[in-house]
């Protein structure tokens, strides 16, 4: 499947690369960099690059790019996804997918890959199996290996990897058995200068941090399944049950790990939970701006995290204004305005004025305007646990579970 892989940053350098079946000289790369050099974005770089004998598929994060080179023709989605495996493996390891984590971690790396490939094809990438494997670095670890010159492979092969549940380790057993499930929503929206909707999607997922005995069995039902549009499940998951019964039955891995992520196209059905009023009148040589930021009225929640952002027209020199709450700052070279409000309680709206200064003659069109937020304990999709039943090899069904429910996050405990 791939003949090798490169870590490589938005600088052209290659800071790593890794090869199995044969080893292709790093100048393969130059097809990428010439590609990535037309891009505006960093984002915008095609994920699939075709050469006269070659296949480039790459993954972008956190200004590093992962370069999956092959030979023959292989499913892009899969290269893509076992990439991002990579990329998702390294932050839980290394705490952060950056240049200098894998530059001071290069031999982790190596022994990570080494693992979670074999020959060139996908072998382990559940991240349960992998600590087995392969020890998380921590400061008294790294101390003992420079003494005794071990390293941090385990000498035993995991249990999981032995039996037809690879994802779960056996043999486990906790004093109190509990689960907790976190729905993660993120919804992307386009509104207009009128307040109406004009494009809307949600991303969800739903987090599990499993602490069960023994080989427990978990079915869950939801109020409303017919909401998702696109799923994707954690390979615990029973896909033809969910097909036939939009029922989630599975076995859980041991501790944390994402059980299925979800999309909804949801143009009418998301009330947004925020407002902005904005007044410009970018007119030379001075302008004028003043915004207004709060919660609508109905939500009850919170705001946390907000921050409104607006990158001016490169007429616009300098922005002089003042808010009644958070933190305003302008970076000229960027022309990036971003306002940090932080927490907006119900029924309090902050406002932000003051001048711009515009040079030439030219009036420069309204700027769009950029708002990122957070809201705790709150699902905009309406998306609801109907009930979750467990099962396994001492017990029968539990009946005694007590469910503590917040709205995204639900517990079960024994």
């Amino acid at each position: 499947m791939l003949n090798s892989l490169f870590f490589v940053n938005v600088n052209g350098d290659v800071l790593l690369e890794k090869h199995w079946k044969s080893v292709i000289h790093r100048s393969i790369c130059d097809y990428f960099f010439d590609i990535q050099k037309k891009s505006t974005l960093h984002e915008d770089v095609p994920p699939i690059i075709s050469t006269p004998h070659h296949y480039l598929i790459n993954a972008y994060q956190n200004n590093i790019f992962l370069v999956a080179v092959t030979t023959v023709e292989t499913p892009p989605l899969m290269v893509i996804e076992f990439l991002h495996r990579i990329i998702h493996t390294f932050t839980q390891y290394l705490d952060e997918f950056s240049d200098t984590s894998i530059k001071e971690n290069c031999v982790m790396v190596f022994e990570l890959l080494d693992e979670m490939l074999d020959n060139g094809f996908p072998l382990v990438t559940e991240m349960n199996i992998l600590q087995d494997l392969i020890k998380p670095p921590n400061f008294l670890r790294n101390i003992a290996n420079q003494v005794t010159g071990r390293t941090n492979i385990s000498e035993t092969l995991p249990t999981g990897q032995l039996s037809n549940i690879p994802w779960r380790r056996q043999g486990v057993k906790y004093t109190n058995n509990e689960a907790y499930f976190d729905v993660i929503e993120e919804i992307d929206v386009i509104v207009d200068k009128h307040g109406s909707t004009v494009f809307a999607e949600i991303q969800g997922y739903i987090d599990v941090c499993c602490k069960l005995s023994g080989m427990p069995d978990l079915t869950m039902t939801l109020i409303n399944p017919r909401l998702l549009d696109d799923v994707s499940f954690h390979p615990c998951v029973r896909y033809k049950r969910w097909e036939n019964e939009k029922v989630l039955s599975f076995v859980p891995p041991d501790g944390n790990f994402r059980l299925l992520s979800y999309h909804i196209a949801a143009q009418n059905m998301v009330a947004i939970p925020i407002y902005v009023r904005q007044t410009m009148a970018l007119k030379p040589p001075n302008g004028k701006i003043e915004l207004t930021v709060g919660p609508k009225l109905g939500i009850g929640k919170v705001l946390e995290e907000v921050v409104l952002e607006i990158v001016m027209p490169k007429c616009v020199q300098d922005c002089n204004v003042i808010a009644s709450h958070g933190k305003v700052g302008f970076d000229s070279t960027s022309k990036l305005l971003q306002w940090n409000i932080g927490k907006i309680d119900v029924g309090k709206p902050f406002t932000l004025r003051g001048s711009v200064t515009i040079n030439g003659t030219t009036v420069p069109e309204n700027p769009p305007i950029s708002m990122k937020f957070k809201i705790n304990q709150l699902v905009l999709s309406g998306l609801k646990v109907n009930r979750l039943d467990m099962y396994g090899e001492k017990y029968k069904p539990f009946k005694g579970v007590k469910y503590i429910t917040k709205a995204g996050k639900f517990t079960i405990r024994t």
